[in-house]
């Protein structure tokens, strides 16, 4: 009995793979392991390896969006002119609320800066090295805020005032 118990399990591990290794047929795009509907459909053998084919659900035609249920906010409807008025404002106070944020941090690193020559701090006095890498860190801290004061005009200037869109 020692010697029946492994020869049965190795029989069985060998015969595993022969049951799900049927005869596939090809017919088009299709696979199939009957051989009634292979030869019905005169389908191919496909020889050369196992094949696994996943099906997937064919697209709804009829699910696209309609027209008539777009939500106020979606691109190609109009936007009541109040409406737009109201968000044209909106965008102008927050537009101009940080041009006056950056303009007061722009103050504060020209003050830092002090034409060039900040005041040493402590371990800048000992280091010259220190100091110099902080000059430059405030230099092109101020060249990255000028050119963001610049972005914002820009965008105020496209944004309609007011007075503009009100005459519309």
């Amino acid at each position: 009995m020692k010697f029946g118990f492994p020869i049965l399990t190795t029989a069985l591990v060998l015969a595993v793979p022969t049951w799900a290794q049927d005869r596939i047929y090809r017919c088009g795009n299709e696979y199939t392991n009957t051989v009634t509907e292979a030869q019905a459909k005169s389908c191919k053998l496909v020889s050369g390896g196992n094949v696994t084919v996943v099906q997937s659900t064919r697209p709804n035609p009829n699910a696209g969006v309609k027209v008539a249920s777009l939500s106020p906010g979606q691109p190609g409807q109009r936007v009541d002119a109040n409406e737009q008025r109201a968000k044209d404002s909106d965008a102008r106070l927050i537009l101009e609320s940080e041009l006056k944020k950056a303009e007061a941090r722009q103050l504060e690193l020209q003050r830092e800066y002090n034409n060039g020559e900040p005041e040493k701090l402590g371990p800048e006095t000992r280091n010259n090295q220190k100091y110099l890498d902080r000059v430059a860190e405030i230099k092109a801290n101020m060249a990255r805020n000028e050119s963001d004061i610049a972005g914002i005009r820009r965008e105020l200037g496209r944004v309609p005032s007011a007075s503009s869109s009100s005459a519309r």
